[in-house]
């Protein structure tokens, strides 16, 4: 019972992370007295040592298979990751309408989306793909209510995020920037003005992937390679 006492306490601790700077004005004040950068850079530290813990403490909770592994399974986060990595790279902190982690200050050129030409939610759909990849090979019931509750949140978040945008600006909110789409990848004009900071943003993202593989088993306590 202990085991399922701390995987509640570090998901509700997950939860309020996320929540509480919303409450009460609390980011704002954070973000004007410690800087933006050192905000976002605090937050996402924390965020990852939360998260670690909510992993490791499913990892303690009895075991209630509710199916089992295949090896074929563990493919799926293994080939998934590196690009949900890559996604939320390149979203993070640019100018893309009403999404999750893009920049407030910058304003969005529909004439020229940049990666919001791919995706107007990056970094909600690096969730959702991360999230699904490995809930397939963890059958185990702690995990399936952890994944399938980060799968959920971008299922919720993304069409709250739109509607935002919608009541703000109509349909015009979502020109040059679909939910997803791979079209750009092979438009060459599109290279051209997006290629230096999307590879960079890309290296950046598979960098911090082969950093995470390989603390994998050493935080999380599970092999990550197939």
């Amino acid at each position: 019972m202990t085991g399922w006492i701390e995987f509640i306490v570090a998901m509700a601790a997950f939860m309020l992370g996320h929540l509480l700077p919303r409450v009460g004005g609390l980011r704002g004040n954070l973000i004007n007295c410690l800087g933006r950068r050192a905000y976002f850079a605090l937050y996402g530290l924390v965020s990852l040592v939360l998260l670690g813990w909510v992993i490791s403490a499913a990892g303690r909770t009895p075991y209630v298979e509710l199916w089992p592994q295949a090896p074929w399974m563990r493919w799926l986060p293994f080939l998934a990751t590196p690009i949900a990595f890559v996604l939320a790279a390149c979203g993070l902190g640019v100018a893309l309408p009403d999404s999750l982690g893009a920049s407030r200050k910058r304003k969005y050129d529909p004439t020229h989306p940049g990666f919001a030409a791919v995706s107007r939610h990056p970094v909600l759909l690096a969730l959702a793909l991360w999230a699904l990849a490995h809930l397939l090979p963890n059958g185990d019931l702690s995990y399936v209510l952890l994944f399938g509750l980060f799968a959920l949140f971008p299922l919720i978040a993304i069409p709250a995020f739109d509607r935002r945008a919608r009541n703000r600006d109509g349909q015009d909110a979502f020109v040059g920037a679909p939910i997803l789409s791979v079209r750009p990848v092979f438009d060459r004009a599109w290279w051209r003005q997006n290629a230096r900071p999307v590879l960079m943003r890309s290296a950046i993202g598979v960098l911090f992937w082969c950093v995470v593989l390989h603390l994998h088993a050493p935080v999380i306590g599970a092999w990550p390679f197939p």
